[in-house]
């Protein structure tokens, strides 16, 4: 999740979706957004397409903000992007050739207020055929040369390095090396011809050891020894497998745009599994938590968290819901309003403004501004259909108003973004590996 705050324009900006943690309340909090797979860093800062404004490529988020904030531009789905500067750089001509109108989908924001207080976003994302087929281009590029890396590295004869366990040292192929650490020492990071920047993979791994952390749970201890000890007795020579940081360096995730590599290999699995053999009989599905919207709590039964809420809060939704006659969409809206207000340490009632998240808290229920809401123009916007959470179970569990449940949702309820989709099945079956496979004859 990125936010930040905006002196000029008076508010603070979300770039990126929030996820609440997947475990219950108490842990260390909720993980940052994945980072997508990628080699070093390229030289070539990113430039604003609209002006001369340029940061360096690790300081992508800076220029998203900048992009936001002066130039009311978003892009879609920018951690898919295989190279951003040349992405950039594409679309800086292209808009300087036609009107930015003609490439990006419009969304209006405060649509039922007055005129002056209107504002308009510009949507960038890959619906639009242009945007799609430079994505792919990119990705392919980026295959190309990832490839051609591995290979570099299949045939290199002059890699030098000590084992990371017994400092013996290994010259020739790099294989030599993680073949004797998964037979020795039962520490796999997998097929040799699987690894890409494979020196650059050891030396995380061991700038990990020398920091006294443990490879697969991650925690630090205060010696080599303890550690030693730690790893060998609870079996955890093996590597964090939901750490993103090491996505970059194994090649299925460069195959697919958009795709990870847990989704190409179940599709792969699916393929060589006939449908007869499908079993669901011992499926367990993986308990979903609602979060309460003032604290940590959570609660795998909505009844629960809603009773939290009234008991521990004051926070009563059904009566909100009764005494407004909120439609369901307007139920979502409310939801979503509340959650962004307390993300951004403001209390949801009077619009003040607080250092930090707790102080918000303590105001909202010191001032009994827990039931207050401001007028229905300030959170009734089509801006909040979308979620502040994007794992809010809570959404999940709001109820129509009566009588709405068996009559037509009214049409001014579903927001409708205008989107070019006539290739959109093409694009479908179409992906850079299959294309890559093709121009290669194989």
């Amino acid at each position: 999740m990125a936010a930040c705050r905006s002196e000029d324009a008076g508010q603070d900006s979300i770039l990126e979706p929030l996820c609440f943690p997947e475990r219950p309340a108490g842990g260390s909090g909720a993980p940052g957004p994945p980072p997508g797979p990628s080699g070093p860093c390229p030289g070539e800062p990113a430039v604003c397409v609209f002006c001369s404004e340029s940061v360096p490529p690790q300081d992508r988020d800076l220029l998203l903000k900048h992009l936001l904030l002066q130039h009311k531009l978003v892009i879609a789905d920018v951690k898919l992007i295989a190279d951003f500067p040349k992405y950039l750089l594409y679309w800086k001509g292209r808009f300087l050739e036609q009107p930015l109108t003609d490439f990006c989908s419009v969304i209006k924001t405060n649509s039922t207020g007055p005129a002056e207080k209107q504002e308009h976003y510009f949507l960038l994302c890959d619906v639009l055929p242009e945007d799609r087929l430079l994505r792919e281009n990119l990705q392919q590029k980026r295959l190309e040369r990832v490839l051609e890396q591995q290979q570099k590295e299949r045939d290199d004869s002059s890699f030098q390095r000590l084992c990371m366990f017994c400092s013996e040292e290994f010259s020739g192929n790099r294989s030599s090396l993680l073949n004797h650490m998964a037979r020795e020492h039962s520490f796999s990071i997998g097929l040799p011809d699987n690894i890409v920047f494979c020196s650059d993979f050891l030396d995380a791994l061991q700038r990990k050891l020398d920091n006294l952390q443990c490879l697969y749970c991650e925690k630090t201890f205060r010696d080599k020894t303890t550690l030693k000890d730690h790893m060998r007795k609870k079996s955890h020579r093996r590597i964090n497998a939901s750490n993103r940081e090491y996505d970059r360096f194994y090649v299925i995730n460069y195959l697919e745009l958009g795709k990870t590599w847990e989704e190409v290999q179940s599709e792969d699995d699916r393929e060589l599994v006939d449908d007869e053999d499908d079993d669901w009989s011992d499926w367990q599905a993986h308990p979903v938590c609602a979060v309460c919207l003032f604290c940590d709590q959570q609660s795998e039964t909505m009844e629960k968290i809603y009773r939290h809420m009234e008991e521990a809060h004051g926070f009563d939704l059904h009566k909100l819901r009764i005494d407004l006659n909120l439609r369901f969409y307007q139920q979502v809206k409310l939801v979503n309003f509340i959650r962004r207000q307390i993300h951004q340490s403001r209390c949801y009632g009077c619009q003040q403004s607080f250092s930090c998240r707790a102080a918000a808290l303590q105001h909202i229920m010191a001032a009994g501004h827990v039931m207050k809401l401001p007028d229905v123009s300030a959170w009734d916007q089509p801006q909040y259909f979308f979620p502040t959470y994007e794992n809010d179970a809570l959404l999940c569990s709001l109820a129509d108003s009566d009588g709405e449940t068996d009559g037509p949702v009214r049409s001014e309820d579903v927001p409708v973004i205008a989107e070019d989709i006539s290739n959109l099945r093409t694009l479908k079956q179409s992906s850079v590996l299959k294309q890559l496979l093709k121009n290669t004859g194989c």
